[in-house]
């Protein structure tokens, strides 16, 4: 079944919206309530600082998986797993780099 490029492009930028809005999610609503009441305003600014550093690496991956699809590398099944683990791993990360920045704090 031979695919215009316009349903392609909107597919590919739905999944690709997708995992913006899951790591934007993160990013509005850190996971900063583990903290006490008076870091709690300091951990949500190094949070969002956090997700301006990895936003856009998470979307050119998407754009590069989008890239693959487009070419035949990978099904639109695997680029929506393969989107939703670099989401998870780009969080863990973060989430990681949180905890060592509120140490220091």
């Amino acid at each position: 079944m031979k695919r215009s490029a316009s349903t392609v492009i909107m597919v590919g930028l739905g999944v690709v919206g997708l995992g913006l809005l899951v790591a934007q999610a993160w990013a509005v609503d850190p996971p900063c309530d583990v903290y006490p009441p008076a870091k709690q305003a300091r951990c949500m600014e190094i949070w969002k600082d956090l997700y301006k550093e990895d936003g856009p690496v998470i979307a050119q991956f998407g754009l590069d998986q989008l890239k693959r699809r487009e070419q035949g590398q990978i099904t639109a099944e695997q680029h929506l797993a393969q989107n939703m683990d670099f989401i998870k791993q780009s969080t863990e990360k973060r989430l990681a780099r949180l905890n060592q920045r509120m140490a220091k704090e």
